[in-house]
């Protein structure tokens, strides 16, 4: 058709270009050699599976952001891969299926029917970690250790560690609610801070009077450390599951304590209400208001691969992380040569790339533009063989 621009992508695909395509694969290197050397397995799953398998762990936000198509040969539904934490759970709970615990590392491309905010790419490349099959806080704290470790291999400094517990608000709507959908009105009202409808929620649905004060403390129950003192303090008689949460926050807290970041809790925090089922976290730096990486426990998304395992794990968008980051890797320039039948000048081209040079043959054609080649030397043939020379 004439007139159309076919250069123009859709709104919210990007394309990486050169310099920050090395950046991204630089840091994409990195971390998963970081992850590698905690001792998480690297796997790559298929970019597009049955929506059967895909979408079941997954709750229904990610079944609107899944891009669908049906398979010519057997006539199923398929979806292209929005979140590659549910492709993990179906890999640990059938393809590996191993007794103990398993430590998962991923890194690839999904793709987004829209984007999650006005920030976010539709396109982003998905990079984390799945630790299957234990329960403990000793593996959240590993988990949020290697969130933060991650962080700073990718030059992010004066991190702030969000971190919240699902049980706290989901024991006490476990004491006062009796219909799943009051729950989750209430859960939706907290994630926006509504205040005066949390207010009027509790005055129309709960008549106990110390459920009811519990429920309207969980919207100011946000600050620092001292918060899981006033916490301990004002739901003393709470159901023992919120009580063992507000233990896990400082079992981390402790953990982390040493580590040159700042700590911010959000007791109230409720990310997916059927998703998630203990700590969350998320991690961000000051004049950035979306969260650098996400992550928390969700024990039962592998049950409806038949294992119902403990999981907890965390991820980031590779390309945001790198934009943010202050990690440097540029490579220099490189070294170019115009082709000669001497079989010398070939043995020492293959010597300086294999020693890790950019070495570059020069067409004819680019004789007259030989910057745009990034080189600033040239390999010549002097009177005792081929010789690197500056460019002038």
């Amino acid at each position: 058709m004439a007139g159309v621009n076919r250069w123009i992508l859709p709104d919210g695909v990007e394309e990486v270009l050169p310099g920050r395509a090395r950046l991204v694969e630089y840091n994409r290197r990195r971390l998963l050699d970081l992850y590698h050397s905690w001792g998480y397995d690297l796997v790559i799953p298929p970019m597009l599976e049955f929506t059967d398998s895909l979408l079941s762990a997954a709750g229904a936000d990610l079944d609107l952001l899944t891009f669908r198509l049906t398979d010519q040969s057997s006539g199923r539904m398929m979806g292209v891969r929005a979140d590659i934490t549910p492709q993990t759970a179906r890999i640990d709970a059938h393809s590996l299926a191993m007794e103990g615990p398993s430590r998962l590392c991923y890194a690839g491309t999904v793709l987004h029917t829209r984007a999650r905010d006005p920030l976010s790419s539709r396109t982003p490349i998905s990079i984390g970690i799945e630790l299957f099959g234990e329960a403990s806080v000793e593996a959240d704290i590993e988990v949020i250790s290697l969130f933060l470790r991650s962080l700073q291999v990718a030059g992010v400094d004066a991190v702030c560690l969000d971190l919240g517990h699902v049980d706290i608000c989901r024991g006490l709507l476990d004491e006062a609610c009796q219909s799943e959908d009051q729950a989750l009105q209430f859960s939706a009202l907290l994630q926006r801070k509504a205040v005066d409808e949390i207010e009027h929620w509790v005055d129309q649905n709960i008549g106990d009077k110390k459920l009811a004060n519990w429920l309207l403390l969980l919207p100011n129950l946000i600050g620092g450390v001292e918060v899981l003192d006033r916490a301990q303090r004002e739901l003393a008689d709470a159901p023992a599951k919120v009580i063992a949460a507000i233990q896990q926050l400082r079992a981390v807290a402790a953990e982390v304590a040493d580590e040159d970041v700042a700590l911010y809790f959000d007791l109230g925090e409720m990310p997916g209400y059927h998703y998630h089922t203990g700590l969350v976290f998320s991690g961000y730096v000051k004049g950035h208001g979306k969260a650098l990486g996400n992550g928390g426990r969700y024990d039962h998304i592998g049950e409806v691969f038949g294992r119902a395992r403990p999981a907890t794990g965390f991820a980031f968008d590779l390309k945001a992380l790198v934009n943010l980051g202050s990690i440097d890797c540029e490579f220099g320039a490189g070294i170019c040569f115009t082709a000669d039948n001497d079989e010398q000048l070939w043995v020492e081209v293959e010597r300086l790339r294999d020693s890790g040079e950019r070495v570059v043959r020069v067409f004819s054609e680019q004789l007259k533009n030989l910057q745009e080649l990034n080189c600033d030397r040239q390999l010549v043939k002097g009177p005792d063989g081929w010789v690197v020379k500056h460019l002038l």
